[in-house]
């Protein structure tokens, strides 16, 4: 092989070199460039973030605060609840009591078969409305009489219970 020929491969192989190694040079500064270019924009939207931050609190504090709330209506509907219970017991018991007194009325009153199989004491709040037979009564029963008078013609509007002329 020829000298010159060496000569010209071994300058080709550094020209080759120099070259490889700009490219590497000018790769490494564009990737330096983006890096900072992003870290740059990562600030800036980080700066932006933090101006949201009195947004972010207050919606925190709304959330918080309708839980409270949330909390309390839940509380107040259960006591709600409770007393609405306490009231359909308290009723309850007040028409037994009511139903009893009836039920000794009737049984003390010689015109009432209480003792009919059909037999359903009629309640004063009963009397003038629609009997468990469905019909409607034409006049009403005065159980509570001390004088045991009834008005209305004489017809039967609960199994058990007649009324007089």
């Amino acid at each position: 092989m020829d000298n010159d020929v060496i000569v010209w491969i071994v300058i080709a192989v550094v020209v080759l070199a120099l070259l490889a190694a700009l490219a590497y040079v000018l790769s490494k500064r564009k990737k330096q460039r983006d890096q900072e270019r992003d870290h740059a924009h990562a600030e800036q939207l980080r700066r932006q973030a933090l101006t949201h931050q009195p947004e972010v609190t207050e919606s925190q504090l709304d959330a918080r605060k309708a839980e409270a709330e949330a909390e309390l209506a839940r509380t107040e509907a259960e006591r709600a609840e409770r007393r609405a219970a306490e009231a359909r017991q308290a009723s309850a018991v007040t028409e037994a009591r009511q139903e009893d007194v009836v039920r000794q009325a009737d049984s003390i009153d010689p015109r009432v078969d209480h003792r009919s199989e059909g037999y359903t004491p009629v309640t004063p709040a009963e009397g003038t409305g629609t009997t468990s037979t469905g019909t409607t009564s034409t006049g009403t029963t005065s159980t509570g009489s001390t004088t045991g008078s009834t008005s209305g013609a004489a017809e039967t509007d609960v199994p058990g219970r007649h009324r007089d002329v």
